[in-house]
């Protein structure tokens, strides 16, 4: 029975997309990924800010159980200075990826077929000769000319490669045509069979996990995968193809799937939101498990860690203060309750500005206003403003304070949990300089759950500007 490898991409996307994620909050999500024991973590290409390579070099040393990988770019200096933020991982590899279709040479690399050829050749003998994985990748591979396509792995292989993958970048194949294109290459490629196949799949025609079973139909052992979808196969959706068809496809997974849908929320919330339906946001320790305003911070601090949270002590004192606020307004707390305090509280940046205070004015004859407190550096500061409601007041309120108007690009409130008593989530999004910002608040006020969001944003652009 052959093994399934599951490289994540999540980061490496994220950060292509100007993902508003704290440096904390990547690391994070690689240590739960190392935790679910994915086979690699595929990080960001380096960019030219210092804060990329650190972000690489920290991850790198923090992974224990899951390989790390990083694109090189196209040159030789790429390749070098890849290695050495990433040559303290445990299970280190260096990714060489290269379009092979002809409107994407032209367009990316600015050369012909074989002049990319040399280039394949050139980046992989470099990488080979500093790390003994090395992943090439063939971008673009299903818009390609087969030949070509074959010479450029071919290439790869000889140079030192000792994992392919073959990618549908621009999501045009469907089942029955993944599967022959795969088991076509090892046909036509010898060598390929000593190798790894992975398959990095686009879901542009929504058929992203019926392609995957295609892919391992045809000889493909390895799948880069995505927490939240997001254009590309969900994990728990390929994780859930090969628990119910792993027997058919004579493959099994080395993911922990106990783990898997508790870790997939966590990541879920710390990005902001969640694309994949089957996976429930918030798991919880028991239906009858629940907390009240007498328990201490070690009973709260314990029940975070069985939920799978392994907090700092600021984490917990920031936990088990939103903990208290909540419990104070109603008897119990439950578990799925806790879990979204946690993610509201814990794992985020250091807070500039605190919320000390806020009252709201409104109702059907009056303009709403809205009278906001915080503290920076010991300081109150305030701020009154009437809006168009209580929520657009209690934003201009803090505008005031801040001296800066901000462009919110989103806004949302949901349900954490039902009955009278719920609380209620609200995540904010705001975008300044073409980057997006998101924070999120928790409480049983839903005004008081939104300002939180705000101002949980508003930290996170401070952090990243200072």
């Amino acid at each position: 029975m052959k093994k399934i490898g599951f490289t994540d991409i999540t980061i490496r996307e994220c950060e292509k997309n100007n993902s508003s994620l704290s440096f904390k909050e990547k690391v994070e999500i690689a240590k739960i990924m190392d935790r679910v024991n994915y086979t690699c973590i595929e990080l960001p290409e380096l960019g030219d800010s210092k804060g990329q390579e650190l972000l690489v070099k920290t991850v790198a040393q923090t992974v224990k159980n899951s390989g790390v990988s990083i694109p090189v770019g196209f040159t030789k200096k790429g390749v070098t200075r890849a290695w050495d933020c990433i040559a303290k991982a445990k299970r280190p590899s260096l990714v060489v990826a290269v379009p092979v279709s002809a409107v994407q040479m032209e367009y990316v690399c600015r050369k012909k077929g074989p002049q990319v050829l040399d280039m394949i050749k050139e980046l992989v003998t470099e990488a080979a000769a500093l790390c003994k994985n090395v992943e090439f990748s063939a971008l673009d591979a299903s818009r390609g000319e087969f030949p070509f396509v074959c010479s450029a792995i071919e290439t790869a292989i000889e140079a030192g490669a000792s994992r392919i993958t073959v990618c549908d970048t621009a999501g045009i194949m469907l089942p029955d045509e993944m599967q022959r294109f795969i088991a076509d290459l090892f046909e036509k490629i010898p060598s390929l069979k000593e190798k790894e196949l992975s398959v990095e799949l686009s879901n542009e025609l929504d058929m992203a996990t019926a392609c995957a079973n295609a892919a391992a139909m045809g000889g493909a052992t390895g799948f880069k995968t995505t927490v939240t979808g997001g254009g590309f196969p969900a994990v728990t959706s390929i994780v859930k193809l090969f628990d119910k068809r792993g027997e058919a496809l004579d493959a099994e997974i080395g993911i922990v799937k106990t783990e898997l849908q508790r870790s997939v929320g966590q990541m879920q919330r710390m990005i902001g939101h969640s694309d994949d339906a089957n996976v429930p946001v918030y798991s919880t320790l028991g239906d009858q498990t629940s907390f009240d305003a007498n328990d201490d911070i070690n009973i709260i601090t314990d029940a975070c860690a069985k939920i799978g949270y392994e907090l700092s002590e600021e984490d917990a004192a920031n936990v088990y203060e939103a903990f208290q606020r909540v419990a104070k307004k109603k008897d119990k707390v439950s578990s799925r309750e806790l879990e979204a305090i946690i993610a509201s509280s814990a794992l985020q940046v250091p807070p500039t500005y605190k919320l000390d205070n806020y009252v709201i004015n409104s109702g059907n004859i009056i303009s709403a206003s809205a009278n906001i407190k915080l503290i920076k550096n010991g300081e109150v500061l305030s701020g009154i403003s009437v809006g168009d409601g209580p929520i657009d007041a209690s934003f201009k309120a803090i505008e005031q304070i801040l001296g800066h108007h901000y462009e919110l690009d989103d806004f949302q409130i949901q349900s954490v949990t039902e009955g009278r008593e719920a609380m209620g989530q609200a995540v904010v999004k705001l975008r300044v300089n073409g980057s997006l910002y998101s924070g999120t608040g928790i409480s049983t006020d839903i005004i008081g759950a939104s300002v939180r969001a705000y101002i949980n944003a508003i930290n996170k652009i401070v952090y990243t500007e200072e």
